[in-house]
């Protein structure tokens, strides 16, 4: 991790600092944290690191299941909210830098919950950091005005970044897909599904990558429960497992390096992780949370039919679009790291 890499984690980890001094028996009591923490411009200088020229692509990306495939292709698209400059602009006018607009926006699917409730659903970060800033975000604008803004800037700077092409058709077929999909225990993808299938195509493909994502990440923390694992416990099997160092995805969540190091001695016990990676049987066992995770996306997978592969490689195109227009992470590893 580089030196602003640091940085980046270091503010992060006074947040969750600084929530976590503020529990009091056993729940989070509300919070009084800086407004801002992380600037886009910092952000984008931390994680748009482009993959070394020549560096083979992890079994793990270069073999993914249709699921897999599906889901790494809505990805750029899905998550344009968060790392559009044009998005991210229009909400420091309202007070929210980086990481609050990322945790007011996507929490807001939930509707006004306690932050605890948003911490349990976005699972892999450290919970005093996403409550301290669900309830900064919260507290420096209004719910339905954070959407709105978010939705409208979003929306017109993907329609820039896809000028000339027609979304129209993989949109609805996407959206018809994912939006019948099954809802029981997925708060993240349900909440974005009650917002209501948009008539504008460009907007109905952002709703809809926004479908297959959350659908997949709330059936990931599913299967990760599962099968007993924490989240620091996952997050570190997941970034071993793609090919990233020990600890450098984990840390960006938020996590304190005597969590992390609990975290890994565990997983060095169970017989997991050895000397900074995966073990045999560490790499059957996140195997096998991927598969269980892929189970639970067959109907999306099975919807889309004969038309799968097509719908990846538009989605793949359009995400390579967003990504020349600087609004998404280059290296694939950022994008499989979910």
């Amino acid at each position: 991790m580089d030196g602003l890499g640091q940085r980046v984690q270091r503010q992060l980890l006074r947040v969750a600092g600084d929530s976590a001094r503020q529990r009091g028996g056993g729940y989070l009591r509300t919070s009084r944290t800086r407004s801002v923490i992380v600037d886009y411009t910092d952000a984008v200088a931390a994680f748009f690191i482009p993959r070394q020229e020549g560096a083979a692509l992890p079994v793990a990306v270069a073999e993914g299941s249709p699921a897999r495939r599906l889901r790494d292709a809505c990805e750029p698209v899905a998550m344009h909210a968060v790392w559009s400059r044009t998005t991210n602009e229009r909400l420091a006018q309202l007070g929210l830098d980086f990481l609050t607009s990322y945790v007011g926006g996507r929490g807001a699917f939930l509707g006004e919950p306690a932050g605890a409730v948003v911490a349990a659903a976005f699972a892999w970060f450290e919970p005093g950091l996403v409550t301290a800033l669900w309830e900064t975000a919260r507290s420096a604008v209004a719910h339905d005005r954070l959407v709105q803004a978010r939705d409208e800037s979003t929306v017109a700077s993907l329609r820039e970044v896809l000028a000339g092409e027609d979304p129209g058709e993989v949109a609805s077929l996407l959206a018809a897909s994912a939006e019948a999909a099954d809802g029981m225990g997925r708060p993240l993808f349900s909440g974005r599904r009650a917002d209501g299938r948009p008539h504008d195509a460009v907007h109905r493909l952002w709703w809809a990558c926004g479908l297959v994502r959350e659908h997949r990440g709330d059936s990931h923390v599913a299967a990760a429960a599962a099968a007993g694992l924490n989240a620091v416990e996952m997050n570190i099997l997941t970034e071993l497992w793609i090919g990233m160092p020990l600890l450098s995805y984990t840390a960006t969540r938020g996590w304190p390096p005597d969590a992390m190091q609990r975290a890994v001695a565990r997983l060095e016990s169970r017989g997991w992780v050895r000397d900074g990676g995966l073990t045999d049987e560490g790499r059957a066992g996140r195997l096998s949370i991927e598969q269980r995770t892929d189970d639970q996306e067959q109907p999306i997978v099975a919807a889309l039919g004969d038309r799968l592969d097509e719908v990846c490689g538009r989605l793949n195109h359009w995400g390579q679009l967003c990504i020349e227009a600087g609004a998404f992470p280059p290296d694939i590893l950022k994008r499989a790291a979910g």
